[in-house]
């Protein structure tokens, strides 16, 4: 029996992610799920991301999902690598997880003419190392200079990110990440809630800087992923019928907050991981 697509964040902003995949790919379906009662996980311990991660994981495969994806950088950065190696081999085999750092490190260096690249990210998508580590297998001679911006995520969450109060913080963050490096010609949102703040950010910027979100990149990818891997893709369902959303917390307030990143109104039910 075939199944949808399973796209997790550890709150709104994977549905910018789902947002593209389904705009690439309308003929999928897909289930999200939201784990809103444990956000944010950008200051959460490895292990704890990790144990979260693997829950939320495991209810989409429960559901049927045969891929999940983790529409969540520090999900991706702090345990897909576990996940994958251990935990589906035992669980899943005939299954995949797949994140979205490696789709995005894999052509961010086709942006940059200086050499120079700076990551806006949560702290543990910082601590993690993950975008330089990753960027350094496919363009080893690029520098890559991070920046954790902790006050965005709450910001966006509390739907604080469009008011003037917003633009202190983003302009704080954006200069502490120049001043590492004038060269840096093309920036990554590299968290899933920023392109909310994108306007923004790129205001901040120097003329003619790159900003990449995510979102785009990572359809691109799995689209691509699909097409090389036939037994993946035939085990999803292709109705095209509109997604099922989920979360761990109130559905009121998911369904009040999600249109504002998925670009039209929702209805969510709610699910309790353990």
């Amino acid at each position: 029996m075939k199944q949808p697509i399973g796209v997790f964040d550890s709150g709104y902003g994977g549905l910018t992610v789902l947002k593209a995949l389904a705009d690439r790919l309308p003929d999928y379906d897909y289930i999200y799920l939201g784990d809103n009662a444990r956000a944010p996980y950008g200051n959460r311990s490895f292990e704890t991301v990790y144990q979260y991660t693997l829950q939320s994981v495991q209810w989409l495969f429960d559901q049927g999902c045969p891929l999940v994806v983790l529409a969540c950088n520090t999900a991706s950065a702090k345990a897909l690598r576990t996940i994958q190696q251990l935990d589906l081999p035992r669980i899943a085999p005939h299954n995949r997880v797949l994140g979205v750092i490696r789709p995005t490190t894999e052509v961010v260096g086709r942006f940059t003419k200086t050499g120079h690249v700076g990551v806006l990210a949560t702290r543990g998508t910082v601590l993690s190392e993950s975008y330089p580590i990753e960027i350094a297998k496919f363009f080893p001679d690029i520098r890559v200079f991070q920046q954790p911006c902790p006050l965005w995520v709450p910001l966006i969450e509390n739907n604080e990110h469009d008011k003037p109060g917003a633009d202190y913080f983003v302009k704080s963050y954006t200069d502490q990440l120049m001043a590492q490096s004038p060269q840096i010609d093309t920036v990554l949102l590299a968290c899933t809630h920023y392109p909310l703040l994108k306007e923004k950010i790129a205001a901040c910027l120097p003329a003619g800087n790159q900003l990449i979100s995510q979102g785009e990149i990572v359809a691109a990818s799995l689209a691509d992923y699909l097409q090389r891997h036939p037994e993946i893709e035939d085990r999803i369902s292709r109705s095209g019928t509109s997604p099922r959303f989920y979360t761990t917390d109130s559905t009121e307030d998911f369904d009040n907050h999600a249109g504002i990143f998925y670009g039209k109104f929702l209805r969510s039910t709610h699910v309790l991981l353990s």
